[in-house]
């Protein structure tokens, strides 16, 4: 998707930056109904993931339920 059809991006102030939790790992998100693109804020000119507002939706709700949060490896005896 051409970048300048997604106008402009939004990068979330819990993610970047030195004190943010991501540190400094962001992503970006775009939007030009009906699509909704998500990319590398260090990349802005390489790959955007796009999705539906269907598909954005039922992300965002697994997002807020935890069900995508990630568990500790379980530590591994040597």
């Amino acid at each position: 998707m051409a970048k300048h059809r997604l106008g402009s991006w939004r990068t979330s102030s819990r993610t970047c930056g030195a004190g943010g939790a991501g540190g400094g790992k962001c992503v970006e998100v775009g939007s030009a109904f009906p699509i909704i693109g998500v990319r590398d804020s260090k990349n802005p000119e390489g790959a955007i993931l796009t999705f539906s507002p269907r598909e954005w939706s039922a992300f965002l709700a697994r997002l807020r339920s935890g069900v995508l949060d990630l568990q500790p490896a379980p530590h591994q005896a040597r």
